[in-house]
């Protein structure tokens, strides 16, 4: 089917159902978003797109297709067709009877247009049956649809139609399917009036309401006739004389001549009940020199190309009505035309009772000149009163127009796809770039300003490495690295959405994210909390590939003030600067595995809240002196669902990932991130709200912090995570141009002494000054970004 069809059928579905209605019935049925108008498509995507509107909707084909039948009709009123339709007959007989006629002319257009046909009988009682026949098997039911429409529009009627039989034509050699409808017309009710007149049929009605005329056996209606057969009607005799009625003079004789006559009309042909041909014009003889021979057959020398039926007299007689198409066999024609495009003739077939004999008037059926010259022909073998000569050349416009159309109609296509893939390939790099940026940054970068940076009165920092790291990857395959740090990152990344934190860089086995920053809270210390106690729980699940355990993590929060700003152009970075930034950084390096150490600043903050804190007492720490800190334990106000972001289902498909480990360790890690990705997150609700704009006493700056849509996950996290062991990404750090960031290396490879305190007993001063030792060992090949002593 041409694309004028499912164009059609696209256009019924968004109109009456809505875009989203199409999008998912084109992504059921498999096929494409728009259709070119002149391009032929497969049956089977039409058929495809009918059966899963019928799934879809829940309703059933016949019903699917009338709608698509009536939408049809004034589908193509619209496309400009209305004005054929209308003249195609002056009433519902003579508009069926005169479809085919339609088809044909269509065909100049749409060259490869299988269309169905249509033969129309008269019954006694008024109604008609229409014959329909199509090579497309099940759409039958768009008639109904299509004939109704135009009953009710064109001739203020109404009408039934139902299903008398359904079976295969004899004589058909194509368009095998033949359904037979009976066609009642009604008259059409009048809605204005308050009593509605009962619908029945007009032959059962007592009152003469059908008028039959014997010449031309129309049915005509009080209430309202046509125009044209108002028309009909009356015939001018004499001086303006008018008569109701018509009866035609026929002479004694017939006043022409042979000869003229088969000069008049050259490419006519008559042939009796058996096919012998008695006449034919000149130039057909001309172009088909055995005409010249009398009493050959005529099924010898052409074949029936429309309607498509055996070649018999029965058959022609049968189908009298339709317009007939014959083309000549290859095999009869000259040397000379062998290599040419067979010759068709389109025309009337015409019995004649008196000499038991039809006769076949037609002319070429050529749709350009082009098609003219290829059979080596000109205008003037077509007789001059023939329209034939003035639909080529209309129709050579017409071509020239369609394809003028059908090109603009590709480019457009094209247009689409690209704007399509454009809008993909931009909101990749935007995602990527708010993966790096703040989304308000990043924003301000695209359009070429310039980001100040701002001073944020109050925000928590939070740091974070895996103990013992660089014993693992000196035990392991970098592959198993790559594994085991991708699986941790991705469930701490997920958790920056959870609690609307921003994730600033990650280098290595370390992890750094701020509450605060870059959109002021007042719930800044919970949230970094929380986080925390998700780092721990997600931990967990991360599997040790030396010792095949849960991988240990130390965690060190710290609260304050900050300095934030954009830091380089090659690849920019949102950086935070100050004391606060050294000060937690030294709270994770001075922690225990599997513990979160908090400074007394956000002690301060969460001693209230409904957080479990031990005080560990005074330690010393380097650079700060003896600090008394603190370990968070746990938040009773929250399950651990709450703060994992995960529903209690989610939880126990949770619990059945440590069920699995004694599945190989990279196939269990796949396993895991596949599921956890699988999981929708469950925000955590804080006290304070991110929609309200940023309180200028947070900034000394307001203006470089402008406020952004709440959360939005895109704007509090990020992914960047070096692929190489410790001493990689101190050579790849050593970079200050590429990074664009101030740059503090911890040079320290010893801690000479902690003063113990009377407050800490000497077996945990062990295990700090151990801890210390080690985690600063394990740190003189790592530079940490974003620190500033």
């Amino acid at each position: 089917m041409y694309g004028f069809i499912n164009t059609c059928l696209k256009s019924l579905v968004v109109e009456k159902f809505g875009e989203e209605t199409w999008v998912k019935l084109r992504d059921e049925a498999g096929v494409q978003d728009t259709f070119l108008t002149y391009e032929v498509y497969k049956d089977e995507i039409t058929m495809q797109l009918v059966a899963e509107a019928c799934k879809l909707l829940g309703v059933k084909p016949e019903v699917v297709l009338k709608q698509f039948g009536e939408y049809f009709f004034e589908f193509c009123k619209r496309s400009g067709y209305d004005h054929m339709l209308r003249t195609l007959g002056g009433n519902l007989f003579e508009f069926t009877e005169n479809l085919d006629a339609l088809h044909s002319y269509l065909t100049l257009s749409y060259k490869e247009m299988n269309a169905p046909s249509f033969r129309v009988e008269k019954n006694t009682d008024g109604t008609m049956l229409l014959h329909y026949y199509s090579d497309r098997r099940g759409l039958c039911h768009i008639v109904p649809g299509i004939i109704g429409a135009v009953a009710k529009d064109f001739f203020n009627s109404e009408i039934t139609m139902e299903i008398v039989s359904q079976l295969e034509e004899l004589e058909r050699t194509g368009k095998k399917e033949h359904v037979v409808f009976l066609v009642t017309q009604w008259p059409a009710v009048d809605t204005r009036s308050s009593k509605t007149q009962s619908l029945e049929p007009l032959s059962n009605r007592s009152n003469a309401n059908i008028i039959w005329t014997k010449e031309r056996s129309t049915i005509g209606y009080p209430m309202r006739r046509s125009h044209w057969d108002t028309i009909r009607g009356l015939v001018c005799l004499g001086k303006g004389k008018l008569l109701r009625g018509f009866q035609p003079v026929y002479p004694t004789t017939l006043n022409i001549d042979l000869k003229t006559f088969c000069h008049a009309f050259p490419f006519h042909i008559v042939f009796d009940e058996q096919l012998v041909v008695h006449q034919a014009g000149v130039n057909l003889q001309r172009i088909v020199p055995g005409l010249q021979t009398m009493s050959i057959h005529l099924d010898l020398y052409f074949s029936i190309v429309h309607p498509e039926v055996t070649f018999t007299i029965s058959s022609i007689r049968k189908f009298i009505n339709s317009h007939f198409v014959l083309q000549t066999r290859r095999d009869m024609m000259p040397e000379t035309w062998r290599d040419r495009p067979m010759l068709q003739l389109r025309g009337q077939m015409i019995w004649m009772p008196s000499l038991d004999c039809m006769l076949y008037q037609a002319s070429p059926l050529l749709r350009s000149l082009q098609e003219l010259e290829e059979r080596e022909m000109h205008i003037s073998d077509i007789a001059p009163h023939d329209v034939t000569r003035d639909l080529i050349l209309l129709n050579q416009q017409r071509l020239a127009e369609m394809e003028l159309s059908n090109q603009l109609e590709r480019k457009k296509e094209e247009l689409r796809l690209l704007s399509q893939h454009l809008e993909e390939e931009r909101r990749k790099t935007e995602n990527l770039l708010y993966a790096m940026l703040p989304k308000h940054v990043a924003n301000q970068l695209k359009e070429g300003k310039t980001v100040e940076a701002g001073e944020f009165k109050e925000c928590t920092i939070l740091f974070s490495d895996v103990v013992t790291f660089t014993n693992i990857c000196s035990l392991c395959e970098p592959i198993q690295i790559v594994l085991m740090l991708n699986s941790m990152y991705l469930r701490f990344d997920r958790l920056t959405t959870v609690h609307n934190v921003y994730k600033v860089e990650t280098i290595g086995d370390a992890y750094m994210v701020v509450g605060g920053v870059p959109i002021p809270v007042s719930s800044h210390a919970e949230r970094v909390a929380n986080f925390a106690l998700g780092m721990i729980l997600a931990a967990k699940e991360v599997i040790n590939p030396v010792t095949g355990g849960p991988i240990q993590i130390r965690v060190g929060l710290h609260s304050g003030p900050v300095l934030a700003g954009v830091v380089g152009e090659k690849m920019p970075r949102y950086c935070l600067f100050g004391d606060t930034v050294n000060t937690a950084s030294r709270m994770e390096s001075h922690g225990l595995p599997d513990k979160i150490h908090l400074s007394p600043d956000v002690y301060q903050a969460l001693k209230n809240k409904c957080y479990v804190i031990q005080k560990r007492g005074e330690i010393e720490v380097k650079g700060k002196g003896r600090m008394t800190t603190y370990f968070l334990e746990r938040n009773f106000g929250v399950s651990e669902q709450r703060i994992m972001g995960v529903s209690d289902l989610e939880a126990g498909a949770g619990q059945q990932d440590s069920q699995m480990s004694d599945q190989p360790g990279l196939y269990r890690l796949a396993l895991q991130r596949q599921r956890r990705d699988d999981l929708s997150l469950i925000p955590m609700k804080y006290g304070d709200s991110l929609s309200e704009p940023p309180s200028s006493s947070h900034m000394s700056e307001p203006q470089t912090c402008p406020t952004i849509k709440p959360r939005d996950s895109e704007s509090y996290g990020s992914l960047h995570t070096d692929d190489q062991s410790e001493g990689g990404a101190l050579d790849q750090l050593k970079d200050g141009g590429e990074f664009g960031q101030t740059e503090v290396k911890h040079t320290e490879e010893h801690i000479d002494g902690i003063e113990r305190d009377r407050n800490v007993d000497t077996k945990e001063q062990q295990l700090i000054t151990g801890a210390v030792e080690t985690n600063n060992q394990n740190k003189h090949t790592r530079t940490r970004l974003c620190v500033v002593l």
